[in-house]
């Protein structure tokens, strides 16, 4: 990678984080916040709050990643990043459940997803793309380790108030980063776009990006439904809250370690697909795991390290192969649904699980996504190798 791909993909990797620290950094501690606020003993209104975010994700990738692909990626991000900071202020000031739901729903607006990863796809290489695509999965999977670690830290410190503070003053912090470090690309005309662009039932009902976005609304549907119970399982096996993260951050940072040899070799031999599907089943074996024999701390620790493994690998190549398939031209749209789709997932793991839970109890959230990952492994047997052009210029916005 060139010193300008790889500038261009830490700090969109970076921005990229903070859309989700939102989501991940009150997750271990909002329960026990919300009780303290009015209107915070309402368990439909405390799960309300937390997933609200991802609705209004979804609801707002799509014309977030098309106008992008119109008036330029940059533009689109730095209002995104205006309407999330704004959000986290809301959020900060709330004195009760009410307003906490509205600033979470405005953070939610801030729907950058699709505009930086088709940046990301502009600045780099064909044969690049993946490595590059890799640090934003490993954002993902950081930011959400790190939330657990550091929740639990601050919180008797600076409060939800001031999470929610600090991530508005991160988040203005990221739009100067991408005013001064991510580098510039070269803007097409907008006659140009409109002439060579697809009509967005195309992109929508493409076969082979309709697997990707049904792969992603999985997989993270399974993470948010697996961690309405991993906490509490943790905990009934002897590990105190305030040191999961002895579990969580092995665990994340070795799957790290296992997920980058297989990833370059497929990426050098146009193996993708192989790694592709046998990451699903990864994810498949450790909710049989953690169902069948998760029982001890060791056990547990082990198939949360197999998930992640899958998890990782498929976090990175999932947005690779959405814009090496999509239209030049609509990249942006592209990326966009698929982040629909993903901040979608989001919402339905967490929301599904929590019911799942209160009616079947622990046990049955891993048989449906047990299921649920089954479902997509069968899918996914229809793709077909993504060819990678080698020695191509980034496609300029």
């Amino acid at each position: 990678m060139t010193v300008l791909e790889v500038r261009a993909s830490i700090s969109l990797a970076s921005i990229f984080a903070l859309r989700l620290l939102g989501l991940f950094l009150i997750l271990p501690v909002f329960a026990v916040y919300a009780q303290s606020i009015p209107g915070g003993t309402n368990a439909t209104l405390v799960g309300l709050a937390l997933g609200i975010y991802g609705l209004t994700q979804g609801l707002l990738q799509i014309p977030y990643g098309a106008a992008s692909d119109r008036w330029g990626r940059k533009p689109v991000i730095a209002a995104g990043l205006v309407v999330f900071a704004a959000g986290s202020f809301v959020a900060a000031a709330a004195t009760d459940i009410g307003w906490t739901i509205a600033g979470r729903a405005i953070q939610g607006a801030g729907a950058i997803s699709a505009a930086v990863t088709a940046l990301i796809a502009d600045s780099t290489r064909d044969e690049h793309r993946t490595k590059a695509m890799a640090l934003v999965g490993a954002s993902v999977a950081l930011t959400f380790a790190g939330s657990l670690v550091l929740a639990p830290m601050l919180y008797p410190i600076i409060g939800v108030r001031g999470l929610f503070a600090m991530t508005g003053v991160l988040v203005v912090a990221a739009i100067g980063v991408l005013i001064w470090v991510v580098p510039a690309t070269p803007l097409a005309s907008a006659s140009a776009q409109r002439d060579n662009e697809p009509r967005t039932a195309a992109v929508l009902f493409d076969r082979q990006l309709l697997r990707l976005n049904a792969g992603i609304f999985v997989l993270h549907a399974v993470l948010m439904a697996m961690f309405v119970v991993i906490p509490l399982l943790l905990v009934g096996g002897g590990l105190p809250l305030e040191q999961h993260w002895k579990i969580y951050l092995p665990v994340v940072m070795l799957s790290f370690a296992l997920m980058a040899k297989p990833l370059i070799v497929a990426e050098r031999r146009a193996l993708m697909r192989p790694l592709f599907i046998g990451s699903i089943v990864l994810v498949l074996g450790a909710q049989l795991g953690l169902l069948l024999g998760g029982d001890t701390l060791l056990w547990m620790a082990l198939w949360l390290l197999i998930f992640f493994t899958g998890f990782n690998i498929l976090e990175a190549s999932l947005p690779s192969l959405v814009s090496r398939l999509a239209p030049a031209s609509a990249k942006g749209l592209a990326l966009g649904i698929y982040n629909t789709a993903q901040a979608l997932g989001l919402f339905a793991g967490g929301a599904l699980g929590g019911a799942i839970v209160a009616r079947w109890g622990s046990a049955a959230v891993f048989v449906f996504a047990a299921i649920l990952t089954a479902g997509w492994w069968l899918i996914a047997l229809g793709m077909r190798e993504v060819p990678v052009t080698t020695g191509s210029e980034p496609v300029p916005i």
